[in-house]
């Protein structure tokens, strides 16, 4: 995660061991870009989304600090349209005290566009919430996460 939005704007994979891979699409959040390039990030964003049978899941990172955006929300329909489990993290977590950080982490879970989605705090800066995550991406990989698919 880059402290500049918008600076990934292609498709990026990283391998990891079994030959499985991570992969980092475009940003859309709150880059100052042309209306032109960010509709062409949903195109290759949904395309690339439909298209992938060996999809696992979706990670999908919001600020922890602001309100779910229109486009966070259309990440989160083209998501649910692959069929794929959907875990959110609420990053930028270590920017919020406690208190307002499990307000976050519970208002997030009343959100209806979050029903079904795993939702977690997490903090790129601190590393708070990596061990959750690495137990949800292990799971995918391996095949067993809870949702069945």
């Amino acid at each position: 995660i880059s402290k500049t939005p918008g600076r990934t704007q292609q498709i990026n994979f990283f391998g990891l061991a079994d030959n499985h891979r991570l992969v980092d699409l475009p940003g859309y959040g709150y880059a100052s870009v042309p209306e032109a390039k960010r509709k062409l990030w949903g195109k290759t964003v949904s395309g690339y989304m439909k298209s992938r049978e060996s999809l696992r899941g979706v990670v999908i990172v919001m600020d922890a600090r602001h309100p779910m955006t229109e486009l966070d929300l259309q990440m989160l329909e083209w998501s649910a349209a692959t069929g794929k489990p959907v875990h959110v993290l609420l990053n930028k977590s270590d920017k919020l005290s406690t208190k307002a950080a499990r307000l976050a982490l519970r208002q997030a879970g009343r959100e209806p566009a979050l029903a079904g989605a795993g939702v977690q705090l997490f903090s790129a800066a601190d590393g708070r919430g990596v061990r959750e995550l690495r137990a949800v991406l292990d799971q995918w990989l391996s095949g067993k996460h809870p949702s069945g698919k």
